[in-house]
């Protein structure tokens, strides 16, 4: 139950606060004071988009605080404790919407917080779901939509119904989408076709020339040193000359390795007269070791090679057979590994699509004969619900003054099934005896369609009820449109019956029904600064006297007249024994 909203600079509304309580409410006031925006203030709470423009002019953002009380234990309070959000101590759950204006510098936002914490507008539309119910006049029109007719007979339906009604889309939702992937695999069949006879051929070319990991790096530094053989032989020979000398007598220079060796018995002669020295001589004798290596290495290298046009011819066809193979196939070897790899992986793909094709016609022929088992149960749950639906409320309209009216639901089956099964579902209003049956969306005045919708609520919150699944709070707009006399009466008795097991909130312009109210607020509206504007004393509860005197403004437009007064007072005292 909804205890408490606080509004600051919303509209016309400057700052109110709207106490409510158990049973039915019903707020009052002149056109144009302010109920409008307490509904939008209502909406901002239960998660609605908010728009900039409702902010007050000249202030820098609007807000709109309530506080629902009696959540322990339900799935609304589970779920706002899931999003962060602290219940107050007694229980009570804070929601706090702020909507920021539109200024030159910057887009009007708005901001959610649930029981303190920040949260996503969508979680406040979830909670809403379960704890309010809303009517207005859209509603009305909605109504006459076969769309909203079928809704209404499912939610009517019961939970069993409604979980079907889920398993149903669910498989609907699935088959759809098995039958765009058949039809996106039949109609591009060719191409891939086309896709998989270009990856084999490129495989093939692969497999052919079998390039292995390091292959092209190996071959180009094998024709580096091919073709500068003579060059590096000649070089490798004269290193190992200058270093062990040469049986050239015309050879310059002393050998490198002689040398060292020469030095090396020097020092070795004269180092044992100084550690320093013999040091260095170990030195010296290292350095000739390497030397030796290193002359006997240029030796070997010089022997093993050798100028070998051949091979060199060979390693520069194979260089060109990869490079041409790389150019193809994305670069060098390492690419056209990497690209075999893929190229069968996708060949795989391709080549099991037909496979996939018959999998997945088998799986949609699975799933239409499920759909069909499953449409005739949803049918025959709805047609039952359809007679009990019609009955229940066929006995509200004739409590609303429609003495012999009746509603049909008509439940008929489709060609084709369709994303909430194989039916067609439809109201039809007879709205007294004799009259013949005619769709709501074409026959039913304003008035009727007034009395039609609060019949069904009345229904689904008496079925709903039953069943624990009630919301705690309802909220009517002008849900008495297009209605007077009798027939206001009687809409305002089955509002405070309704009220009974729920929070009613109902905004009127009509005495009959504001005079069934358990709480009465009358929302007036103030000048300040010579604009209009509803303060937190503009938002008052009325009682005794002061509620007769609201009454008979509404019944005559004049709070004074000792007639209006006299019929505001009969009125609240035919409402009292009526109940």
């Amino acid at each position: 139950m909804i205890e408490e909203i606080r509004i600051r600079d919303l509209g016309v509304i400057g700052a109110a606060d709207v106490r409510l309580g158990p049973g039915l409410t019903v707020l009052t006031g002149e056109t144009g004071a302010g109920k409008t925006m307490v509904l939008t203030a209502l909406g901002l709470l239960l998660g609605v988009r908010a728009d900039p423009a409702v902010v007050r002019t000249g202030a820098a953002a609007a807000s709109v605080e309530g506080r629902v009380v009696g959540l322990e234990g339900s799935a609304a309070a589970a779920r706002a404790q899931d999003a962060g959000a602290e219940l107050d101590e007694d229980g009570a759950l804070l929601v706090l919407r702020t909507v920021t204006a539109t200024t030159t510098q910057a887009t009007g936002r708005s901001r959610a917080f649930l029981g303190g914490r920040s949260v996503p507008q969508g979680v406040l539309g979830e909670l809403a779901d379960a704890l309010v119910t809303v009517h207005g006049q859209a509603d009305q029109a909605r109504l006459r939509s076969p769309a909203h007719q079928r809704e209404a007979l499912d939610a009517f339906a019961g939970p069993e119904h409604a979980a079907t009604l889920a398993a149903y889309r669910a498989d609907w939702a699935r088959r759809q989408a098995v039958a765009a992937e058949v039809a996106e695999l039949v109609a591009r069949a060719r191409d891939r076709q086309r896709e998989a006879e270009l990856l084999r051929l490129g495989l093939e070319e692969v497999e052919r020339v079998d390039p292995q990991a390091g292959e092209d790096t190996e071959l180009d530094a094998e024709i580096e040193r091919l073709a500068h053989a003579e060059e590096l032989r000649t070089a490798a020979a004269g290193a190992h000359d200058v270093l062990v000398g040469s049986d050239d007598p015309g050879s310059e220079g002393a050998a490198a390795t002689p040398a060292v060796d020469a030095a090396r018995r020097r020092l070795e002669q004269a180092g044992h007269h100084d550690p320093r020295l013999a040091e260095l001589a170990t030195r010296v004798a290292e350095a000739g070791y390497l030397l030796a290596d290193a002359a006997a290495d240029l030796a070997a290298y010089g022997d093993d090679l050798a100028a070998d046009p051949l091979r060199l011819d060979a390693a520069q066809a194979r260089r060109a057979e990869l490079t041409a193979l790389g150019r193809r196939h994305g670069g060098d070897v390492a690419a056209v590994l990497a690209w075999s790899q893929d190229a069968a992986r996708r060949l795989l793909d391709l080549e099991g699509g037909d496979a996939r094709v018959v999998d997945l016609q088998e799986e949609e022929a699975a799933l239409t004969a499920r759909l069909v088992a499953t449409a005739a149960t949803l049918h025959a749950t709805r047609a039952g619900a359809a007679t009990r639906l019609a009955a229940a409320v066929g006995a509200e309209l004739a409590g609303l003054a429609m003495a012999g009216a009746r509603l049909e639901v008509l439940v008929e089956p489709l060609d084709e099934p369709g994303p909430h099964g194989a039916d067609r579902v439809e109201m039809l209003l007879v709205p007294h005896a004799g009259a013949p049956a005619r769709p709501l969306g074409k026959g039913a005045s304003g008035g009727e369609l007034s009395r039609v919708m609060l019949g069904l609520e009345v229904a689904l919150a008496a079925e709903g009820g039953q069943r624990g699944e009630a919301p705690g709070t309802f909220v009517f707009d002008e849900v008495d449109a297009g209605v007077g006399g009798r027939a206001a009466v009687e809409v305002g008795r089955r509002l405070a019956h309704l009220a009974r097991g729920s929070q009613v909130l109902v905004v009127t312009h009509l005495a009959q029904v504001a005079a069934f109210a358990d709480h009465h607020l009358v929302v007036t509206k103030s000048r300040a600064g010579g604009v209009d504007v509803v303060t937190a004393s503009d938002v008052r509860a009325v009682h005794d006297e002061d509620r007769v005197r609201e009454l008979a403004r509404m019944l005559s437009g004049q709070e004074d007249s000792q007639v209006a007064r006299a019929h505001a007072a009969e009125l609240l005292e035919a409402s009292s024994v009526g109940r």
